[in-house]
């Protein structure tokens, strides 16, 4: 935690990074499981990856999964599951992973369209909220900027619940990122790599700077 600011490092691949997110203070370390994403980390690399592993809250990332692959995920012993889905997916499929890794582990992360707030039904089923920038043909990670007036309306009507802001949040936007959508949790990926998956020391340490400046 940065000045009252949490902050997650997504998209992590190399013990390096790792540890130099640990040293930076990052609260949560990112691993993405999805097979497609640029940043994949296969089940079998988390394990072997996690002998090594700072004593930091690890989050599994992935885009819809069977209740079987989530199981396996479960397994390996990460601390919450970040789950990416489409906004039309069907409530039961919803509560299906909340059971499965209880509501407290669970962090939802929809593709909202823009003219779309997350739906009351789905808030009882997990504690954890991540707003992400919308695309029609990505899940996360596509380094654009989204609505952060939509995401600090979600925070005021939610207090209850922890809400994350992603997407394109850099060294440079940070202090405006938190003006604007008045965020206490933030997730940085693609805004501190020099390449999908590798992270940029030299920014992810600016990044840090100009958050503890922004809050003081």
């Amino acid at each position: 935690m940065i000045a009252g600011i949490r902050f997650k490092v997504c998209g992590l691949t190399s013990l390096v990074d790792v540890e130099f997110a640990d040293k930076c203070g990052a609260d949560y370390l990112g691993f993405n499981l999805y097979p497609k994403s640029p940043r994949h980390v296969s089940l079998e690399q988390y394990r072997a990856l996690s002998k090594n592993l700072p004593d930091r809250r690890k989050i599994a990332i992935t885009v819809a999964p069977s209740l079987d692959e989530l199981a396996a995920m479960k397994a390996v012993g990460f601390d919450a599951f970040q789950i990416h889905f489409v906004a039309d997916t069907p409530l039961e499929t919803i509560k299906g992973w909340s059971d499965l890794v209880t509501s407290e582990r669970l962090w939802l992360a929809p593709k909202l369209p823009p003219e779309m707030d997350v739906p009351v039904e789905w808030l009882p089923h997990a504690k954890t909220f991540l707003i992400d920038t919308f695309s029609k043909d990505e899940f996360g990670g596509s380094g654009k900027t989204g609505d952060w007036g939509k995401f600090a309306r979600h925070q005021k009507n939610h207090p209850e619940k922890t809400w994350v802001i992603a997407g394109g949040i850099s060294p440079e936007n940070i202090g405006e990122t938190l003006r604007q959508s008045e965020a206490c949790f933030v997730d940085i990926n693609s805004g501190v790599e020099t390449a999908p998956g590798v992270k940029d020391h030299a920014k992810l340490k600016r990044f840090v700077v100009n958050l503890n400046e922004a809050r003081s």
